[in-house]
């Protein structure tokens, strides 16, 4: 398809129960523009139907786009690769689980019309999430923004609308652990939000169980921001003078009191509290340590098994030594 207007990123991991709904609603919004546009999903490695589902609906409707990995690369990577493959003018990113509304891509628009570059939906409310998600979010969105130098919104999800410019220059950046929405402030350009409730999940389960989200976190913190290797540094200092604090004192116990005790207690304490912020030291080093090496060993983002309904395009593709196939 020649001049797309608007390319829909929608990386998809089982999710045969609510992928139909997706293409309907986003069917209905994009149509109602008028102007060109693709679905372009990116299926994650899904062990359901998802994959068979988009295929059939590809046959239909030739704005459909599937691109299959060749395993499970995660949603960020997922998204990274909506990215390379996308030609619209506009790129919106969104889920299929439909907790962000379709509907809202038609304001985006509006805005993009107006002159901005990057329209991201900010949450107001977050429907169908528990407590402890919904507090937990909270408090990674507040931890991350007082601790990089990089305005990141608070609230904010992957839900967006990008400019081919902004798209282009995303497609430079090639970490390996990455944080889409983090990038996306990084690269700057005029940036805008839209409020508004975001719904329960329509069906299925999440896909950022509390041990991704604690990935997609340490993420978020260890690419935009060095201050937890600092505030190591000034705990060690604080920590060596209450420990010089302390040794005036114990000396001052034992030549002008007798209050000492002599025995373990004090000396276990103190080396077990020491040992601790060593550790904790050594952890937070390990991280930034463990993506250096990641960054050194090359390897592609991701690699595609095949796809389907996709002309051969010249992408920056993180795996150009594989061969892609048209999936028959």
């Amino acid at each position: 398809m020649k001049n797309i207007k608007y390319s829909i990123i929608v990386p998809v991991f089982n999710e045969e129960e609510v992928i139909q709904k997706t293409y309907q609603r986003l069917t209905t919004v994009m149509n109602s523009t008028n102007a060109p546009y693709e679905l372009l999903f990116i299926n994650d490695g899904s062990k359901d139907k998802t994959e068979e589902i988009l295929v059939e609906l590809g046959r239909n409707d030739k704005k459909v786009k599937l691109i299959n990995f060749s395993r499970n690369f995660g949603h960020q990577v997922a998204i990274s690769a909506g990215m390379d493959y996308a030609q619209g003018e506009a790129v919106v990113i969104i889920d299929a689980d439909l907790q962000d509304p379709p509907e809202l891509i038609l304001d985006m628009i509006d805005k993009w019309m107006e002159g901005y570059d990057v329209i991201y939906a900010k949450r107001l409310s977050r429907k169908g999430e528990s407590f402890f998600k919904k507090q937990s979010a909270s408090l990674f969105y507040r931890t991350l923004r007082s601790m990089t130098d990089i305005d990141i919104p608070l609230d904010t999800g992957d839900f967006r609308l990008m400019d081919r410019k902004v798209v282009e220059e995303m497609k430079g950046l090639h970490e390996k652990n990455r944080f889409v929405r983090g990038m996306a402030s990084w690269v700057g350009f005029r940036q805008t939000a839209i409020e508004y409730e975001r719904d329960a999940r329509a069906a299925g389960e999440t896909k950022y169980p509390l041990k991704r989200m604690l990935k997609l976190s340490m993420d978020g913190i260890t690419s935009f921001s060095y201050k937890p290797l600092k505030l190591a540094s000034y705990a060690g200092a604080f920590l060596s003078i209450a420990g010089l604090i302390y040794m005036f004192y114990v000396f001052y116990l034992n030549i002008f009191t007798d209050a000492t005790v002599p025995g373990w207690s004090s000396l276990i304490i103190i080396q077990l509290f020491f040992s601790s912020f060593v550790l904790i030291l050594l952890g937070i080093m390990g991280e930034y340590i463990g993506r250096i090496y990641d960054e050194t060993k090359n390897r592609p983002l991701y690699i595609v098994r095949d796809y389907y309904g996709l002309e051969e395009r010249n992408t920056l593709r993180r795996n150009k030594p594989v061969p892609i196939t048209l999936k028959k």
